[in-house]
């Protein structure tokens, strides 16, 4: 246990962050020494090494100078022991090679599949239109029953011969000539040079990812090119290589085209389709409309596996690196199948504390894809790339800490362990670079003095959730391009954890179901909930039949009146009856009295311990009584402060053990459960101790601006009210006086400092207190305050939006600032 402890305390470099560093500018040896010299002495432990639009042209993208900048931060990144992800692409989405895919093969380029449609009044006889390069795969004769309706069964195959197609309408209907055709999508990519980002016209033009040949052009201009240049450095410096949203057709494709290849005909067939349901990709075809698009969906991800991410991770394996990244979806979890580190990223505020997007909409599953996507595939690690563009309200430089704070701990309470933030940059040179996808959420902004606690923070809880098995005996069923999030936000709500499951990996030999459990990997389940009864194919129905003979239990959630459901299953309607189902058929390991909406919860078993990871994902404390399913041992483990402490133990029951929980907004704790030793002592009830005095002091504050002016006995407010404040960015320094009586009698002295914008940095009587990031801005100063006169300095520094958006965000220490004495009763004065 001890060793546990002091990985605890101290957790390796290889669970620190690894943030995307912005190579963005003209670059220097120097300079990139300095800057990994920095990451190093925050805790950084490596970066993901990202051309980023703003290099200048005279360093083309993996040319030799560019290369031998590349091997230089390498060699630098040995020296200090940490680890390079490689980018694979120039800038993204991945898979153009910067354009070089197409170049000097034009046949290479993004293609897709286009319909033009000829209305026909009686007899059509036409050569249709084809751009260069364009070629006719189908074409068909359609009833039309509205502007984007078909009647589906009167559909006919047309002949194509000697370019012209020949209909002669059998009946006065509404008849149309559809002429199907494989084109190139004219998509892009953004580039890494000024004037090659989206529309603008040198922007790299997209590869064919469908194409296995070219995605070989691509590994051999990309792969072999880093390989060549760092292969002493692969599997021990170099970890990884990272490929970014692949999109088939390419940035700023041409309208209404959808991904196509050449041969792709045969795939779409092999998954339930034929030509005649081509129309049914652009119109309303009846009933069955949406499960020919499934198909053809399905049918364009397993070419995309293939020719793609297969290839990929077959060269990464056998030149020692992993496959990392992520697709470009966010519920992609069969896309996650060839990643040695599966991943998804969190961007543009999708997913947010705000407005339930928490937990609701399609990608508030994207935590739990990558997750659950490594535990059903025995990878150790899964990654998310975090924090791109999530600023509120559309103000991506005022993205805060407070933010960060709370995407991590909903990344980690899900089961993600290993962090790409988005993004260090190399230079904020411009306008044109501090916009480009912002903010910098690290040498630049104004946290990085207090980096390094943030990445002690990111180990201690990465370090958790790798090597451990999550324990739940829930599955959800999903598919490879569905996870569905309304019939799991009740779950959330109450604690009641669970993993996603694919609907193919059930149906395959890496399930084993066997005693009423589905094996697979090193999770086992025993209830499983499934939302769309149409999941249930013959070949699984087989399967289930298995499971719920050996006491397994499926819960159909909400099914259509016309489902065909499996015999035995259980069939709820609310998300209310799920958990009273699921609460008399799985035992409880932990519950909160009172419940509160806003806590989650992971069961890990590391090392033979026991591990709970809370999260409150609320805007107040979570308050209540904690009881535990053990009557072993039990610590909480503080991961931001680093710290274990024993709670005072209530005995409950021959089963449960009790203690008072407080988790603060933006408050994460762990408790562990050792399964070896027993308590010594139980405390005899829960007590709160109670505030006793508390005073207020906002006025009589001395502040000193940046340009030395000294503002004295001013109220506290925010200085954007200030004039020539408002679009300010900087610290400001605020000091006060208070007196404590001679003879103090207190268990704890709190200084709380109301509202402040947005980072605070307290000294008391010339000693540092710490620093606050978020709300609340409390801090214990007991050892601190003395009797008689005490000195209080804040120091207060303001989000760079300020300056660099003009948000006039509120800024500085707008209070009420109170000290509170707790416990005994003594006198304070001004």
């Amino acid at each position: 246990m001890e060793k546990l402890k002091v990985q605890f305390y101290q957790p390796a470099a290889e669970f620190g962050p690894l943030p995307f560093w912005f190579w963005n500018d003209a670059l220097d040896e120097a300079e990139i020494s300095r800057q990994i010299r920095d990451f190093h002495t925050k805790g950084v432990s490596g970066w993901v090494l990202h051309p980023r639009i703003g290099i200048p042209k005279d360093i083309p993208y993996l040319s030799d100078r560019f290369m031998g900048l590349v091997k230089h931060a390498v060699l630098e990144a040995s020296s200090y022991g940490m680890k390079v992800v490689l980018y694979d692409e120039g800038m993204y989405p991945s898979g153009s090679a910067h354009g070089m895919v197409v170049a000097g093969n034009p046949e290479f380029a993004a293609r897709g599949l286009r319909v033009r449609e000829y209305p026909c009044p009686g007899r059509l006889a036409f050569s249709p239109e084809l751009d260069a390069g364009e070629t006719v795969v189908a074409v068909l004769a359609v009833v039309k029953s509205a502007a984007q309706a078909i009647e589906p069964a009167r559909t006919r195959k047309l002949a194509f011969e000697e370019d012209r197609v020949c209909f002669e309408r059998p009946t006065e209907e509404n008849w149309s000539v559809l002429v199907f055709s494989e084109t190139f999508t004219r998509g892009t990519i953004r580039g890494i040079h000024f004037g090659e980002d989206d529309g603008e016209p040198e922007a790299p033009p997209a590869a064919d990812l469908l194409n296995p040949a070219a995605v070989r052009k691509f590994i051999r201009l990309t792969h072999d090119r880093y390989y060549d240049a760092l292969r002493e450095y692969f599997g021990s410096t170099v970890m990884a290589m990272f490929t970014d949203e692949p999109d088939v057709l390419g940035r700023c494709a041409a309208p209404d085209v959808k991904p196509w290849t050449g041969g792709f005909l045969e795939r779409f067939r092999q998954c339930g389709n034929d030509e005649l349901d081509l129309a049914a990709l652009w119109f309303e075809a009846g009933p069955d409309t949406g499960l020919k698009r499934k198909n053809y969906r399905r049918a364009v991800n397993q070419r995309l596996e293939s020719a793609y991410y297969r290839q990929l991770s077959q060269w990464c394996a056998g030149h020692r690196i992993a496959l990392t990244g992520h697709p470009h979806e966010s519920d992609d979890i069969g896309l996650l199948h060839y990643f040695h580190i599966p991943g998804q990223d969190i961007v543009w505020r999708w997913v947010a504390p705000e407005e339930g997007r928490g937990l609701e909409g399609r990608h508030s599953t994207v935590g739990k894809c990558s997750a659950d996507a490594a535990r059903h595939r025995g990878r150790r690690r899964n990654a998310n790339e975090c924090f791109g563009c999530c600023g509120p309200q559309g103000i991506p430089w005022a993205l805060t800490m407070d933010d960060m704070k709370w995407y991590l701990d909903w990344l980690f309470v899900r089961g993600v362990n290993l962090i790409y933030p988005h993004a260090f940059y190399y230079s904020l040179n411009g306008a044109k670079r501090r916009g480009e996808r912002p903010p910098d959420v690290g040498p630049h902004n104004i946290w990085w003095p207090y980096y390094r606690t943030l990445a002690n923070y990111i180990k201690r809880l990465s370090w958790l959730m790798t090597d451990s098995v999550n324990v739940t005996p829930v599955a959800v069923l999903c598919e490879a391009d569905r996870l569905p999030w309304a019939v799991v936000k009740p779950l959330y709500q109450n604690q009641l954890e669970f993993n996603y499951l694919e609907d193919r990996l059930l149906s395959s030999a890496a399930c084993r179901i066997a005693d009423g459990a589905i094996f697979i990997a090193r999770q086992q389940y025993r209830v499983l909930v499934i939302d769309d009864a149409a999941l249930v194919t013959e070949k699984l129905r087989a399967r289930l039949r298995r499971f719920m003979a050996g006491g397994g239990t499926v819960m159909l959630y909400q099914p259509a009146p016309d489902a065909t459901l499996p015999e035995g299953a259980v069939v709820i309607a609310t998300g209310a009856e799920l958990v009273a189902a699921l609460e008399k058929r799985v035992v409880r390991d932990l519950l909160l009295q009172p419940a509160d909406p806003n806590l989650r919860v992971s069961h890990v078993v590391k090392e033979n311990q026991h591990f709970y990871l809370l999260v409150n994902e609320g805007e107040t404390p979570i308050q209540g009584e904690l009881r535990l399913r053990t009557d072993r041992l039990v610590e909480r483990w503080d991961a931001w402060e680093g710290e274990i402490s024993q709670p005072e133990l209530i005995q409950r029951d021959r089963q449960y053990l009790g203690f008072p929980l407080t988790l603060q907004r933006r408050e994460s704790a762990i408790i562990r459960v050792d399964p070896s030793r027993k308590p010594e002592r139980f405390h005899c009830g829960a007590t709160e101790p109670s505030i006793r005095a508390a005073v207020a002091l906002q006025h009589d504050w001395k502040i000193e601006t940046p340009d030395g002016k000294i503002r004295a006995g001013r109220e506290l407010d925010s200085w954007t009210r200030w004039p020539g404040r408002a679009d300010f960015s900087g610290t400001v320094v605020y000091e006060t006086v208070f007196e404590m009586a001679a003879t103090p009698r207190f268990s704890k002295v709190e200084l709380d400092l109301g509202r402040v914008g947005e980072i605070a940095h307290v000294d008391i009587n010339g000693t540092s207190a710490g620093f606050k990031l978020w709300s609340p801005y409390s801090l214990d100063i007991t050892k601190l305050v003395k009797a008689g006169a005490n000195s209080l300095r804040v120091e207060v520094t303001n989000s760079l939006a300020n300056r660099f958006s003009g948000a006039r965000r509120d800024s500085g220490l707008m209070g009420p600032v109170r000290i509170r004495l707790i416990g005994e009763t003594v006198p304070i004065r001004r």
